[in-house]
């Protein structure tokens, strides 16, 4: 055999045999070489300025992209961050053109909005971003008019809207912005009164709405803390509120003002006509003359009383004749009354219950026993009618096409409550199937049908059947209109998609049960709150207002309501599924200091869960107290997101009569009376910071006695610097500096005062807890 040729063969199935790792080498330096597809910055501020970017023309700003990007980790022009948050925006005198979009809203975090001195046109967009607090438009071309949604933005400190083109009335929209302190809206076309609620900015500073066509009074400014006004060049009319003149800096000038001065005698000789002042534009208040002066045209003219005085004479009989009208008509209506009460007989007790509702008036029938808290609706016309009810367990109710009435029944004894619809109609379906539990003799299992999706399902009604337990079969709810969005899961369903509630599907405890993960067929990830036996005892109907009350409760701190279950004796709530970990277990169960949370997520997660209370408080009608705050409610993702958990489920437990018991979080006033309120909410969120900030629990017996009780040990020393430096968590020291511990500290303090009186609302807490967050953003810049 030639030596050369069998060479020759085994150099070419070495080649061979290497050509697949040369490939293999390629690909993975070429995938290096891609940028990872995980981003630092949050996608839903990227989204939203993305949508920014290309609203306003896609301008030539370093950095910025139309889709996609990292702000935050590649340092946009002007964009500001906190972790993974965008905070700030400012691109002031960029020249900048195009519009504003409608993606600000989607912003999570944004504080400041700097888009001044540019040429922005457009009009202002509905939607803004509910968590910024100065906001700065001015010297644009925005057209139309000013958004009725500014009453929205309930932390807003600053709002610069001047030198642009807009036009209208100023919305009725400041009632909620009691933070706002500069507002300018000079040199525009805005026309009309000021609204009544800007008698609201209580800590309203300063007002420019000068260079306008404004008119009516000034009235409304005159109890505010104003130090700088400017209302100069509009149509404002008199007389000028006398607290006015006090303000440092008052520009009136260019307005009609009249006076009410009380006239005073002038010497004989003609008075001067009245004509606008050519340095003021204001009207003198006229002088009185003597007689002689009459034919100069000085004086009101002669007939002039006489015509009030027949005036009046004339409205007093127009009222005369309008009260004998109204009393005719009552008299009508209560015979007619009569008439058909002696004509029929007694009333019925389907006709005794049937009351006209009024908008957003509508009434439920309730068993005397049990006390709840009123829901009230939305803008939703409520009728019910032919209420039959034989005994405690049977009930029926027939609604209106208008909207749902419930209607219990016992002993004949009946009180009227408000109840709460909410957009989406949904209703109770009962269903032949009992988990775990003993079968009768003659039961017969229906075919499981488990749901596909949580979506809201399409707005029907389904009229449920009556329902089989242990005790036998007994007549369902019948026919109730609740609305709502969230969706309505069998046992079965629920069973299947969790393991039959499996240890290996178990998450955590939860005050009011176990919490369970459940995969649905198509993959999605949801938890089922499987409620224990005390609270599973609240009656079907009450527990569906419940969730009623609950589905309306959207914010994006908060955990979501997507289904819930109420079939025999189960009592389930079906939520999305944001993580397994709480705020208790990355403070108190730390393997490593590396894993422990850093200072400034430490403050993000305090200031997420501020805002989630806050709209508890002040975003829901009526407001809504959590009752449970504590770190093993707030639940943090991956990117350490927060979600709140438990929300609204305080009048279940309060249904039950079985309070839930917050130990060391509860307020004074609830260890002593069991009494809550929103500012007992905001004691137990104190405690979390103090455990933010310590790295402590609140109570720990292994540690020396004076220790031991963490609000105690740490009340005193809150106010001294050197102290505080002492109490930090080990593991973020040296990470904050002595001015953020002690703006820190002042809020704890704040939060824990003994008297409920004495603690902030959470709006300030959240300002103030903001204000943090931008200074440490700045800081790291």
């Amino acid at each position: 055999m030639d030596v050369r040729a069998v060479m020759t063969d085994s150099v070419r199935s070495m080649r061979a045999a290497a050509l697949p790792l040369i490939a293999r080498a390629a690909v993975l330096l070429l995938l290096s070489a891609l940028p990872l597809s995980q981003a630092y910055t949050y996608e839903q501020d990227v989204f939203a300025i993305n949508g920014l970017y290309t609203a306003l023309g896609s301008p030539t700003v370093p950095g910025w992209v139309t889709n996609g990007g990292d702000p935050c980790a590649e340092n946009w022009q002007g964009v500001g961050c906190a972790e993974s948050n965008i905070t700030s925006i400012t691109l002031n005198g960029m020249s900048l053109g195009g519009q504003l979009g409608n993606t600000l809203a989607n912003f999570t975090s944004l504080i400041t909005l700097d888009l001044s001195n540019n040429n922005i046109g457009g009009t202002m967009p509905d939607n803004l971003p509910i968590t910024v607090q100065r906001f700065n438009l001015s010297v644009n071309q925005l057209t139309g008019g000013i958004p009725g949604t500014l009453s929205t933005l309930t932390m807003l400190t600053t709002m610069y809207l001047n030198n642009n083109q807009l036009v209208g009335d100023i919305p009725d929209a400041f009632s909620a912005l009691t933070g706002l302190t500069n507002l300018d809206f000079s040199s525009n076309n805005l026309t009309g009164p000021l609204p009544p609620s800007v008698g609201n900015l209580r800590a309203l500073t300063s007002l420019h709405i000068q260079n306008n066509q404004m008119s009516g009074t000034l009235d409304v400014l005159q109890d505010l803390p104003l130090q700088d006004l400017d209302i100069e060049n509009n149509l404002f009319s008199g007389p000028v509120p006398t607290k006015l003149y006090t303000i440092p800096n008052f520009l009136s000038d260019g307005n009609p003002f009249n006076t009410s001065i009380a006239p005073s005698p002038l010497p004989a000789g003609p008075a001067p006509s009245p004509s606008l002042s050519p340095s003021t534009g204001r009207v003198p208040s006229k002088e009185p003359t003597k007689s002689s002066d009459v034919t100069n045209g000085n004086s009101p003219a002669p007939g002039k009383n006489t015509f009030w005085t027949v005036k009046n004479i004339g409205y007093i009989i127009v009222g005369v004749v309008s009260a004998v009208a109204v009393v005719l008509m009552v008299m009508f209506c209560v015979s007619k009354y009569k008439e058909r009460k002696s004509k029929n007989g007694v009333y019925t007790k389907s006709h005794m219950r049937r009351e006209p509702q009024r908008l957003g008036g509508s009434k439920i029938k309730e068993v005397p026993e049990k006390k709840e808290h009123s829901i009230k609706p939305k803008n939703t016309v409520v009728k019910a009618s032919n209420v039959v009810s034989n005994s405690k367990e049977e009930l029926k109710v027939n609604t209106s096409i208008k909207a749902p009435n419930v209607v219990y029944n016992a002993k004949e004894a009946t009180l009227y409550r408000p109840i709460r619809a909410a957009p989406v109609l949904i209703t109770k379906k009962q269903k032949e199937h009992v988990i775990d539990m003993e079968k009768p003799d003659d039961f017969v299992e229906e075919p499981l049908h488990f749901p596909q999706s949580v979506a809201p399902r399409p707005e029907k009604t389904i009229v449920s059947t009556s329902v089989r337990t242990k005790k036998g079969r007994v007549p369902s709810l019948g026919k109730i209109d609740l609305k709502t969005t969230v969706k309505s899961f069998s046992v079965a369903s629920l069973q299947q998609y969790t393991n039959s509630f499996s240890e290996q599907n178990f998450i955590r405890d939860s005050t009011f049960g176990r919490v369970y993960l459940a995969e649905l067929p198509g993959g999605e990830i949801l938890e089922v709150l499987k409620i224990d036996i005390d609270n599973s005892r609240v009656p079907v109907d009450v527990f569906l207002e419940l969730v009623v009350s609950i589905s309306e409760v959207s914010h994006p701190n908060i955990l979501e309501l997507v289904g819930y279950c109420a079939e025999f004796e189960q009592r389930l709530l079906v939520y999305e599924h944001c993580s397994k970990m709480t705020l208790h277990d990355e403070l108190h169960y730390v393997d490593e200091p590396s894993n422990a949370l850093s200072w400034n997520a430490r403050l993000q997660v305090a200031v997420e869960a501020a805002k989630a209370l806050q709209y508890l408080h002040d975003g829901c009608q009526p407001p809504l107290v959590h009752q449970n705050f504590k770190p093993s409610v707030i639940l943090l993702n991956s990117t350490l997101s927060v979600q709140i958990s438990e929300s609204g489920l305080a009048s279940l437990s309060q249904l039950s009569g079985s309070l839930p018991a917050l130990f060391h979080y509860e307020a004074p006033e609830v260890h002593e009376s069991r009494s809550f309120s929103d500012r007992s909410d905001v004691y137990s969120f104190g405690v979390v910071m103090l455990e933010l900030l310590t790295g402590r629990e609140p109570y720990d017996s292994s540690r020396p006695r004076a220790e031991q009780h963490l609000v105690r040990w740490a009340t005193s020393q809150l106010y001294d610097i050197d102290a505080i430096s002492k109490m930090v968590d080990p593991f973020i020291r040296g990470q904050c500096s002595d001015k953020a511990l002690s703006r820190f500290a002042d809020v704890i303090s704040r939060c824990i005062q003994h008297e409920p009186e004495f603690r902030p609302p959470m709006s300030e807490v959240v300002q103030d807890l903001t204000r943090m967050v931008g200074d440490a953003t700045k800081a790291s810049m």
